[in-house]
């Protein structure tokens, strides 16, 4: 039985739950309680952050979920994102990022660019 939480800011799309499914063979998902999710989502600006004690009740959460062999989808803030991979590797699990194809276009209109971006989920790729 293998399980993936998400350290992730936006919901899953389609695609993703597809290749979840199809390709990781995750029989049980985890979402962060909404109180993590908030510090997850909403990682101060500051500078002199310690991403050890800000983030430290996500670890303890994670770890009592998870076991070693356990997927963590990881993808935020790169400060947090770099201090998650670090602790999954430590515990034994799997970080992982999705992998997607960017299509931009942009356009300009009285002076102004506009940019817009699609994303679409490609695969997932373990952080080494």
């Amino acid at each position: 039985m293998k399980q993936l939480a998400l350290l992730f800011s936006h919901k899953l799309t389609s695609d993703q739950k597809k290749d979840i499914e199809k390709n990781l063979k995750v029989d049980t998902l985890y979402n962060l309680p909404d109180n993590l999710q908030k510090l997850w989502s909403q990682v101060p600006t500051h500078q002199d952050l310690d991403f050890n004690e800000y983030l430290e009740e996500i670890k303890i959460f994670l770890s009592r979920s998870l076991v070693e062999g356990d997927y963590l989808l990881i993808q935020g803030d790169f400060g947090a994102t770099y201090h998650m991979v670090n602790f999954a590797k430590e515990q034994g699990f799997v970080p992982i990022t999705s992998v997607n194809k960017r299509v931009s276009k942009e356009k300009i209109e009285e002076g102004i660019v506009k940019k817009y971006s699609e994303f679409k989920h490609e695969c997932f790729r373990e952080y080494h």
